[in-house]
């Protein structure tokens, strides 16, 4: 009798780990994704994207559970077409955002912001950074003036835009506040994100393995860069694409191939193959 993975939840990143560098998906990945999920295994996506923009990439493969979207603010479920879960940003994160808006010095008023809701965002202090990840995104939004021009609840994720010498002040600056109730997660070396506090992918994951009823150690999720460290610290089977930096494969406990030879096929064909289940059992694991 062949082996099914009811009991396995496995979660993937998008860019340098679902797709290869050519922003493709390997051959290798949509097969291995489909007959893990033929097989009874449950599988989805992890992104900060909203749901219409990451559902370019759900379609094209065969994930049979809830998308976790916006780096773990809510769970969207494709089928039904609604959000189940979210985790919203609070009154002092939302002041937060209104003071860097507003009262830092000449410097700081080149910081773009992006405040996202559920599949919308609202654009303040507008520049080429933010423009480009709209236009790359495909995301619904409009420009504002201020952040008094945004409605006050709903807040899911904020980003920051900043050319890196402001991004590194804008950090900094940060580091000497109080901490408002937030998450504050670097994405790349020009934005930064900014989400409720104890709010990230692993907790959106986790809250998934919840619903579905699957224990922890049997909760696997791939990434490839640092802004799935919080993921891959959370779960039970943390996996990670050949490319990553050397400390994300250190707190990996497994190490697939390069994202350009499908690392997502090579994780769960070693779930499918039954060495995940070998290793939970003996403590390697």
């Amino acid at each position: 009798m062949e082996r099914t993975f009811e009991n396995w939840l496995v979660v993937s990143d998008i860019d340098g780990t679902l797709k290869n560098k050519f922003r493709t998906i390997p051959k290798a990945n949509i097969e291995a994704i489909e007959k893990f999920t033929k097989l009874g295994g449950n599988f989805t996506l992890a992104s900060g994207r909203t749901q219409s923009s990451l559902g370019r990439n759900y379609n094209r493969i065969s994930p049979n559970q809830p998308a976790v979207v916006l780096n773990g603010a809510g769970l969207y479920d494709f089928n039904q077409q609604q959000m189940i879960w979210r985790s919203t940003i609070g009154k002092k994160g939302r002041d937060f955002v209104k003071y860097i808006s507003t009262e830092f010095d000449d410097i700081f008023k080149r910081v773009d912001i992006g405040i996202y809701f559920d599949d919308y965002v609202y654009v303040v202090h507008s520049g080429l950074l933010s423009r480009s990840t709209m236009h790359f995104d495909k995301a619904h939004f409009e420009y504002v003036k201020s952040v008094d021009d945004v409605p006050e609840e709903g807040w899911m994720k904020v980003i920051f835009w900043a050319l890196p010498t402001n991004m590194i002040r804008l950090q900094s600056r940060i580091l000497t506040l109080e901490n408002p109730d937030a998450n504050f997660m670097p994405s790349t070396s020009v934005t930064l994100e900014m989400l409720q506090k104890d709010t990230h992918k692993g907790v959106g994951i986790m809250k998934l393995a919840d619903m579905l009823g699957i224990e922890k150690s049997h909760v696997a999720a791939i990434g490839d860069y640092y802004n799935d460290w919080d993921m891959l610290q959370t779960v039970g089977l943390p996996a990670c694409a050949g490319q990553a930096p050397s400390s994300i494969k250190r707190i990996s406990k497994f190490n697939a191939c390069h994202c350009n030879k499908g690392c997502v096929a090579d994780l769960l064909n070693y779930i499918m193959s039954g060495k995940a289940d070998e290793d939970i059992a003996n403590g390697r694991i």
